[in-house]
């Protein structure tokens, strides 16, 4: 546990650091993995194909 006259030092994060990944998203060139648990929805009673960014976490879907 820190007394309270010590000093805490935070780790600063550089610029490319901080947006590492993301600036490809960005410009729409996503890394699009298939993800596997949505193949059929409920609503439109069709196969779906449901499409997961590797990078940025984004969802694209499909209709087969």
């Amino acid at each position: 546990m820190n007394a309270v006259g010590d000093v805490v030092q935070f780790k600063k994060k550089k610029p490319s650091e901080k947006h590492k990944g993301n600036t490809l998203c960005r410009r729409g060139f996503h890394k699009w993995e298939i993800d596997q648990e949505k193949q059929f929805d409920v609503k439109q009673g069709r196969l779906v194909t449901v499409y997961k960014c590797k990078r940025c976490a984004k969802f694209k879907t499909e209709v087969k």
